[in-house]
């Protein structure tokens, strides 16, 4: 796995073989990347469930002016750290060692607001729709935001985050996972 674009174009990053961790394939982030270009420059990253850390690493190289990255596992955290070093992007990176509805709570506290904020949480935990509620109740996104949520659970997630304060703008299919693009209602 490495870095498609920008300023740590090419650098390879670790990444984690295992059931609960899973990279984003190459050409979903290719395809994510070319759909938000317009909204990375400048803006204020949230990579939710990090896994390896390639999302958030990916918008630090194309000129994300921050990016936050929150990892429960203390081994993928560990990953996350190198990558970011060896991407020589750790300036410009915060990274929580916790479950996400603490970082979340924390994030709050110190009054942070994202222009982007990516969830790729485990498929078969049912916590995407959690977390969309939680960001939203607790007042994360910029006026502008978006979420993007990762899923092979389309219906489940839809069903799900149609009951919030969210409104879909876009959905792309690629073999089985879904990147589903939300934006705040109203």
């Amino acid at each position: 796995m490495r870095v498609i674009s920008g300023t740590a174009r090419g650098t390879k990053l670790s990444s984690i073989d295992s059931i609960s961790t899973r990279p984003t394939l190459d050409r979903i982030k290719e395809s994510l990347f070319n759909i938000i270009r317009n909204k990375i420059e400048n803006s204020i990253v949230l990579d939710l469930f990090s896994g390896s850390g390639a999302i958030g690493i990916e918008f630090l190289s194309r000129g994300a002016k921050k990016a936050y990255f929150c990892e429960k596992s203390h081994e993928a955290a560990e990953m996350i750290y190198n990558n970011l070093k060896r991407t020589k992007l750790i300036d410009k990176a915060q990274l929580f060692r916790q479950d996400y509805r603490k970082c979340l709570k924390e994030i709050k506290d110190a009054n942070i607001k994202f222009d982007i904020i990516f969830l790729d949480p485990p498929y078969k935990e049912n916590l995407a729709a959690n977390a969309v509620k939680q960001i939203i109740s607790l007042e994360l996104l910029q006026k502008d935001g978006i979420i993007i949520v990762e899923t092979d659970e389309k219906e489940r997630d839809l069903k799900e985050l149609e009951k919030l304060q969210v409104e879909m703008y876009d959905l792309r299919k690629y073999g089985r996972v879904y990147l589903i693009f939300l934006s705040r209602k109203g």
